[in-house]
C-alpha cells in the first residue's frame, strides 16, 4: 500500500511540476531523457500532417493528363492461392492506361501451387482492356532480389510497381502512385499499408493500430518534408529509368531500405530529385498471427537497420550523398531512434529500478506510459479526422489505444536484441527472404 502511496504521491507531483519550484531538477532525474529527442520528431509529423491536409483540400487539384505504361512486379513465394487476389486487384485497377503484371514465382518447382494459381489467372486477365499477365517461373530459388531484377529486365512500363504476391490492393492504387511520376523530379513513392488480417486476434489488432500511426501517420508528415526512409517492398512505386541508371536492386537482404537508400545517394548531387509518399495508395498485407512469428519479423527488419547503416552503407551518413536534410533526419530519426534508444530505455529502466524506492518508479513510469498513451491518442485522433478511408473500421481499434505503449517498449526490447545479434552474428545471412547460398555470396 505504500507503495502505491507513493507512486500517486509521484505522479501528482510529476503534474504539477511546471508550477512549483525544482521541478526542472526532478523531471532530469525521474523522466527519461529520450523524451526531449522524441516529443520535437511527434511535433514534427503532427505539424506534416496538417500542413499536407491543408495542402490537399486547399491546393489547386491537378488531374493527371498523362497515364503512363506501368509495370507491376508481382514478387510470389509460396502464396498458393492467395496469389489470385493479389493478381485481380491489380488487374481489376481503375486506371485507363496500360498494366502489365508480371508475377514472378520464386523456386517454382517447390512452389507449384504457386505458379499454377498465378498461371490460372492468365485467361481471366486476356480478357480485360488494357491489362496483360506474364507468369515468370523461376525454377531455382533465389531469393527477392533476383525476382526483381528479372522483372526488370522484362518490364515495358515508365513506372514500375514493386508488390508482394501476399498483398491486396484498392482499386485506385496505381492511379495514385502513377500520377506523381507527372513530375519529372520524382524517381519514387511509398505505397500505404494496411493490415489485412486485423480481425484475427489481438496481435493482429496491435498491428493494425501500429501501420496506422506508424505507416500512415508518420510517413505523411515526414514526407511532408520530403523525407522518406524506406519505399516498402509490398508496395513500392519506381522510374524505371531511374532503376536502369543504378544497375537494379543490389544482392543482400532487405532490398526495400538498400533500393531507398541508395537512391537518396543521388540527393547531394541532384538535389531536385525526390522521393514522396502517397497515403491513398493502399496496400493489405497479412501480419504475423502468432507473437513468435511476430518477434522473428521484426527482428530481422530491425537487424536489417544495422545491416544497412553500418555495415554496407556507412558512407550514407556524409552529406555530399544525401544532403544535409536527409543526413540529420537519417541521424535522428532512423539510427538514433531504431538502434540507440532502445538501448537508452533499457539502461535507464533498469537503473531507476535500481536506484530509487519502487514507488516513486512505479509512479515515474506510469506518468511516462501516459504520456505516449496521450501520443498515440493524438495520432490516432489526426488520422480519424484528417486521413482515413475507412473511419468505422478505424475507430474500432481505438480501445487498444492504452495497451500500445506496452507494445511498444517490447518491441523496443526486441530491437535491442536484434541489433546485438546482428552486431555480433551477422544475422541478416540467415534470413526468410532470400536463401543462404545467395546471402552469402554477397560482399556483406
Amino acid at each position: 500500500m505504500d507503495v502505491l502511496v507513493q507512486a500517486r504521491d509521484t505522479m501528482l507531483l510529476l503534474l504539477s511540476m511546471p508550477f512549483g519550484p525544482g521541478w526542472s531538477a526532478l523531471l532530469l532525474k525521474f523522466v527519461p531523457f529520450v523524451l526531449f529527442l522524441e516529443l520535437p520528431v511527434y511535433l514534427l509529423i503532427l505539424l506534416g500532417a496538417l500542413r499536407h491536409a491543408l495542402r490537399r483540400d486547399f491546393a489547386p487539384a491537378r488531374e493527371p493528363h498523362h497515364f503512363p505504361r506501368v509495370s507491376c512486379l508481382v514478387t510470389c513465394y509460396n502464396e498458393g492461392e492467395a496469389v489470385r487476389r493479389t493478381i485481380t486487384s491489380v488487374a481489376e485497377q481503375r486506371y485507363p492506361g496500360f498494366i502489365e503484371i508480371i508475377p514472378l514465382v520464386d523456386g517454382a518447382i517447390q512452389n507449384s501451387a504457386t505458379y499454377a494459381a498465378a498461371r490460372s489467372m492468365e485467361p481471366v486477365v486476356r480478357r480485360m482492356a488494357n491489362r496483360s499477365l506474364r507468369v515468370v517461373p523461376k525454377w531455382q530459388r533465389g531469393g527477392a532480389v533476383s525476382s526483381l531484377n528479372l522483372g526488370l529486365q522484362l518490364a515495358t512500363g515508365e513506372v514500375v510497381l514493386a508488390l508482394d504476391g501476399d498483398t491486396s490492393f484498392d482499386n485506385d492504387m496505381v492511379r495514385h502512385m502513377a500520377r506523381h511520376f507527372q513530375d519529372p523530379a520524382v524517381i519514387g513513392v511509398a505505397g500505404n499499408l494496411r493490415v489485412r488480417n486485423a480481425r484475427v486476434n489481438l496481435l493482429t489488432r496491435l498491428q493494425a493500430l501500429e501501420y496506422l500511426l506508424a505507416i500512415n501517420v508518420s510517413r505523411i508528415g515526414m514526407g511532408e518534408f520530403g523525407v522518406v526512409h524506406v519505399i516498402s517492398g509490398a508496395l513500392g512505386g519506381f522510374r524505371r529509368s531511374f532503376l536502369e541508371k543504378m544497375g537494379g536492386y543490389d544482392s543482400g537482404t532487405a532490398q526495400d531500405g538498400d533500393i531507398t537508400l541508395r537512391m537518396k545517394h543521388y540527393f547531394g548531387r541532384h538535389p531536385h530529385l525526390r522521393l514522396v509518399f502517397e497515403p491513398r495508395a493502399i496496400g493489405h498485407t497479412d501480419a504475423p498471427e502468432t507473437w513468435r512469428t511476430f518477434f522473428r519479423q521484426r527482428q530481422r527488419w530491425d537487424g536489417d537497420l544495422y545491416y544497412l547503416y553500418i555495415r554496407k552503407h556507412s558512407r550514407s551518413f556524409l552529406p555530399r550523398l544525401q544532403g544535409w536534410k536527409n543526413v540529420f533526419l537519417q541521424v535522428w530519426t532512423g539510427l538514433y531512434f531504431q538502434m540507440v534508444m532502445p538501448y537508452i530505455i533499457i539502461i535507464y529502466s533498469t537503473a531507476v529500478f535500481a536506484l530509487y524506492p519502487p514507488g516513486m518508479v512505479l509512479g515515474t513510469w506510469a506518468m511516462v506510459y501516459l504520456l505516449y498513451v496521450a501520443i498515440n491518442g493524438l495520432l490516432f485522433a489526426v488520422h480519424l479526422a484528417l486521413f482515413s478511408e475507412r473511419p468505422h473500421a478505424d475507430w474500432r481499434l481505438a480501445w487498444l489505444l492504452p495497451l500500445q505503449p506496452l507494445f511498444m517498449f517490447a518491441q523496443r526490447v526486441n530491437n535491442a536484441l536484434a541489433t546485438l545479434k546482428q552486431m555480433t552474428c551477422k544475422a541478416h545471412l540467415d534470413s526468410s527472404m532470400a536463401p543462404w547460398w545467395v546471402l552469402r555470396k554477397s560482399r556483406f
